[in-house]
C-alpha cells in the first residue's frame, strides 16, 4: 500500500512539473514575468506633475503659520510644553489648530482643583494611564507649580487679546 501511495505521489507532482513547464514559468518570463512589464508602461503613463515652486512657498507658510499659533500665544514652561502641551494644548484649550486633542481642556480651572486632579491621578483615584505615567515621579512640588502655571491660562489669554 505504501508502494502505491508513493508511486501515485510521484506521477502527480511529475504531472504537475510538466503542466507548469508548458504553460510558462511563473518566474521564468511565464504568465507572471508580464505583470512587471505592465506595470512599468503603467507608471510611464502617469507621471506625476512637478510641484511648483510657489506650492512649495505656500506650504513653508502654512507650516510657519500653523506653529505660530501654536507656540506664540503666550509664554509656557519646557515643563507643561514636555508633559502636557501635546495632549491638553500649549494654551490647555485641549485644541489644535482647531482640532480637539486626546486630553480635555484645562483652561479656565482653578489651582486648587487642578492640583486635586493631578494628585488624584498621580495616586490612581482618577484612571488615566498616560496621566499616571506622566506624574509618577514629579514631586508634590511639582504638581503645585503645574497646577498654579495652568490656573493662569486664562488670564494670559484674555491679556493677549486686549
Amino acid at each position: 500500500m505504501k508502494k502505491i501511495i508513493a508511486i501515485l505521489s510521484t506521477l502527480c507532482i511529475l504531472g504537475l512539473m510538466i503542466y507548469t513547464y508548458n504553460n510558462g514559468r511563473a518566474f521564468h518570463g511565464g504568465k507572471g514575468s508580464h505583470a512587471i512589464s505592465d506595470l512599468a508602461k503603467i507608471e510611464q503613463k502617469t507621471k506625476i506633475d512637478p510641484i511648483k515652486e510657489k506650492d512649495i512657498e505656500q506650504e513653508k507658510l502654512k507650516a510657519l503659520r500653523d506653529k505660530a499659533g501654536n507656540t506664540a500665544t503666550f509664554e509656557i514652561s519646557n515643563a507643561y510644553r514636555s508633559k502636557c502641551a501635546s495632549c491638553h494644548g500649549v494654551d490647555g484649550s485641549g485644541l489644535q489648530n482647531g482640532k480637539k486633542l486626546m486630553g480635555p481642556a484645562l483652561i479656565g480651572q482653578s489651582e486648587e482643583k487642578l492640583y486635586t486632579d493631578l494628585v488624584d491621578f498621580k495616586a490612581g483615584r482618577k484612571e488615566n494611564l498616560i496621566m499616571k505615567g506622566l506624574l509618577l515621579n514629579l514631586s508634590e512640588e511639582e504638581l503645585k507649580d503645574f497646577a498654579k502655571e495652568i490656573s493662569q491660562f486664562k488670564a494670559k489669554k484674555e491679556a493677549l487679546n486686549n
